[in-house]
């Protein structure tokens, strides 16, 4: 059986390939007439005034573009290693199931009309276009995710607990293993972003493009947990905010690289919206857990519906 993680993978493929083979199947030449004289025919340049061809004209404004979205997140499970020196342990937590948390569309509402920002799945793209057609740029995104563990799952665990071998299943409860970057698990990544035309006219309302990224970054997670009963603490939110402290609200703690892709609809001339998804992995080192550290590799899977204006 499929897990619902690698069902969503699947998913994921099927909407990236989609696209993909429209757009080659846009940019692939129509079949050569049987008549030869039709072929130079066809191969002769279009007449003007001055027998040149007509080159299509483009905007040089709106270089620039600005978008903020809402996300959902899936995850594939994931192997948790804790070091806890002091305490005598050192162990894994094998296969751990974890969820995002969008929260109701209240609370995200709620969060928006008080500026909290931190509090929904956003996300955040802002680029420039590097050519005056306008299919690439270059780009900074802020994806900021939440990842939890899934409570009250039984999990298989080995290593040393309190200085002695375990090697069995645990139940993940609140008290034994709750292990959240739930404020969050953010990706600060810079990209290469690729457009290509699908289908309305071009740069003006009514315009469909395929949207493709590809890009590496850091990620900066806020780390809270309880660990076989004791619970980790950074410190507060306002004083040691960032980045690289060992009490700092958010810190830089590991690499992410990621692809997206989707669609791009262009409302207003200066408004469009986006869906898309995106697959990213990323390696967290020196998660802070009390008096010790946790690391772990993440595969996830995010779904993206953005707003954006260019200027």
């Amino acid at each position: 059986m499929y897990s619902r993680f690698t069902k969503h993978l699947i998913v994921a493929a099927v909407l990236t390939l989609a696209p993909i083979a429209v757009a080659l199947a846009q940019g692939t030449p129509d079949m050569l007439p049987a008549n030869p004289d039709s072929i130079t025919a066809q191969s002769s340049p279009p007449q003007g005034s001055n027998n040149e061809i007509q080159e299509p004209v483009y905007n040089d404004e709106k270089n620039w573009y600005f978008s903020f979205g809402l996300s959902r997140q899936q995850y594939a499970p994931s192997d948790i290693h804790v070091s806890q020196p002091g305490l005598g342990n050192d162990f894994t937590v094998h296969q751990a199931r974890a969820s995002d948390f969008p929260g109701s569309p209240q609370e995200v509402f709620n969060s928006l009309l008080h500026l909290g920002l931190t509090n929904p799945q956003e996300n955040i793209r802002i680029g420039k276009f590097m050519n005056p057609e306008k299919t690439f740029a270059i780009e900074f995104s802020l994806d900021h995710t939440k990842y939890n563990t899934n409570l009250d799952q039984t999990a298989y665990v080995s290593g040393t607990i309190n200085n002695s071998l375990t090697d069995g299943n645990m139940v993940l409860d609140p008290n034994t293993f709750d292990y959240e970057l739930h404020n969050g698990l953010n990706h600060l990544m810079f990209n290469a972003v690729w457009l290509h035309h699908l289908a309305g006219p071009v740069q003006k309302p009514g315009d469909w493009e395929l949207i493709s990224r590809a890009g590496a970054g850091i990620l900066l997670p806020h780390a809270q947990n309880t660990i076989l009963g004791n619970e980790n603490e950074v410190g507060p939110k306002d004083k040691n905010i960032c980045c690289f402290g060992s009490h700092d609200w958010w810190q830089v703690l590991g690499w992410t690289v990621g692809v997206e892709v989707g669609f791009r609809y262009r409302a207003f001339t200066s408004v469009y919206f986006e869906l898309t998804s995106k697959v990213a992995y990323g390696e967290l080192k020196n998660v802070p857990v009390y008096q010790g550290v946790a690391d772990q590799t993440i595969w996830m899977l995010e779904e993206v519906f953005s707003a954006g204006y260019l200027f």
